[in-house]
């Protein structure tokens, strides 16, 4: 069971645009996974449009945010225009189906898709912070920023 203090799973996968992304390529920044059920519903396209609107925000911080769902490349490209985002990389975590999600122990397996989840990941790879959502609710992207600003203050 992966828990606060246990090492990230190491992955790779396509943004949007098809440009392959590796967790450790962002080794000695802190890197925020935030999972989404399913593009094009309305949480979920809300969930990644406060991150893109606080963006700059996480870059301040150090930190390197990504969503992540089981959609198809194709389709995050469509949603990802189609909700404005312009500096937000979306992953899809499509084939293997929902492998990632699998990875971090949060793939429901019965609806085909991950829980509604964010993970922080810091800047040696370990899990800082690990909250599963109920599916239907949206992140509080204020109680995420507060915690890397909480985090930050302790590591300096």
């Amino acid at each position: 069971m992966l828990q606060i203090g246990s090492n990230a799973p190491d992955f790779e996968l396509k943004d949007q645009n098809g440009i392959s992304v590796n967790l450790s390529q962002f080794k000695g920044r802190k890197v925020l996974l935030s999972f989404h059920p399913l593009a094009w519903t309305s949480v979920c396209a809300n969930q990644m449009k406060s991150i893109e609107e606080n963006y700059d925000e996480f870059e301040k911080l150090g930190t390197i945010p990504l969503g992540l769902s089981v959609d198809p490349v194709p389709s995050k490209k469509a949603w990802a225009e189609s909700l404005g985002l312009k500096k937000l990389r979306i992953l899809s975590d499509f084939w293997p189906h929902g492998e990632v999600a699998k990875l971090y122990e949060i793939f429901r397996e019965k609806e085909g898709f991950s829980e509604r989840a964010n993970v922080i990941v810091d800047e040696n790879g370990r899990i800082v912070f690990f909250k599963v959502y109920p599916i239907r609710e949206l992140p509080d992207i204020v109680e995420i920023i507060d915690f890397i600003k909480k985090y930050r203050s302790t590591q300096e």
